[in-house]
């Protein structure tokens, strides 16, 4: 995988092939996510992330040698990018750990709310206008949000705070790399988080360490090759087919969700996360198909920045077709 150099200028039409590499690959992190879940019965989540950081370099060392752009490792942006690089960390780790103490079901349900929050997020950080059609699905995705976690009504554990701070730093992340994606290497953006990640896990690794068992240590080889995996299929969608098509397949998860939270844990959706994981993938579906009206609104936040982002595992690189320049005309 090398990192991209140019855009492309148009995207020619892929047919079904885009959508379904898509589904495929969101697939694959569907059941990247249930290896965690597993793994997380017996093993903190630090040390999960320390470990699959770990085996991730070879892959990142393979992407430097092969990164075809000059110029140092230094970043351009560095508070932007120490910014980001706890954002990638902070939103890998919310992630795992709710994985481990909810239902499946109910953390996509929260997490599906990043789009959300990156239209809201691009009015102060980008300067983009979002007019009263967004803002009100935004209103009602929020909505669905306080539907899944039932302030008040149910106990909001850990699981549901990680939960939370997952969506809110990967959408954060997102609009960061819109900011300073075309000032900065991609092997820069590539080599921080990952490197944080493992020292920060090794940090914290001695209070939570438990032996970890051939098998299991495999079991984390295995979820970082389906991260790759699933990595790879997603920029290929991106690539082939219009945002507005491969955006949406990402909701396909919370099906995914379900399927294994039935066989697997014996988990059955409530009917709170039903009701607010529909609003909440109503109001994201709309902001998508809205901003896929060209001539409704330029300013297209939720399309330019892809809505699952990189794991520390295995982080993508920079697809530059996404960073398109911050027009300057009114939202929508």
């Amino acid at each position: 995988m090398t990192a991209p150099t140019a855009m492309t200028p148009e995207r020619a039409p892929s047919g079904p092939i885009g959508p379904l590499m898509a589904l495929l690959g969101f697939a694959l992190y569907a059941t990247h996510d249930v290896l965690i879940r597993i793994l997380g019965e017996t093993y903190s989540v630090f040390q999960i992330m320390f470990y699959m950081g770990l085996l991730s370099f070879p892959l990142l060392v393979v992407i430097l040698i092969r990164d075809p752009e000059p110029g140092t490792l230094r970043a351009v942006h560095p508070w932007w990018s120490l910014a980001r690089t706890a954002c990638v960390v902070a939103s890998a780790g919310g992630a795992f750990y709710a994985f481990t103490v909810l239902p499946l079901a109910q953390v996509y349900a929260v997490l599906f709310a990043s789009p959300l929050l990156i239209t809201l997020l691009a009015i102060p950080m980008l300067g983009e206008r979002v007019g009263l059609h967004r803002g009100l699905a935004v209103v009602v995705g929020l909505c669905g949000v306080l539907v899944v976690l039932q302030p008040g009504a149910a106990p909001l554990g850990p699981g549901h705070v990680a939960a939370l701070v997952s969506a809110m730093t990967a959408a954060m992340n997102g609009v960061i790399v819109r900011k300073i994606g075309r000032d900065e290497r991609a092997a820069v953006l590539l080599l921080y988080p990952m490197l944080a990640n493992v020292i920060v896990m090794a940090m914290l690794l001695p209070a939570v360490y438990v032996p970890m068992q051939l098998g299991d240590l495999a079991l984390v080889g295995v979820i970082a090759t389906l991260a790759l995996i699933a990595m790879t299929l997603t920029i290929g969608a991106y690539r082939r087919a219009e945002a507005a098509l491969v955006a949406p397949m990402q909701y396909s998860q919370i099906i995914w969700a379900a399927l294994y939270g039935a066989l697997l844990f014996g988990e059955a959706p409530k009917r709170a996360t039903v009701v607010g994981a529909t609003l909440i993938i109503a109001s994201g579906l709309y902001i998508v198909f809205r901003e896929s009206r060209r001539n409704v609104s330029a300013n297209r936040p939720v399309q330019q920045t892809r809505m699952r982002n990189e794991s520390v595992s295995a982080p993508r690189p920079i697809v530059m077709e996404e960073l398109e320049p911050m027009p300057e005309n009114s939202g929508s």
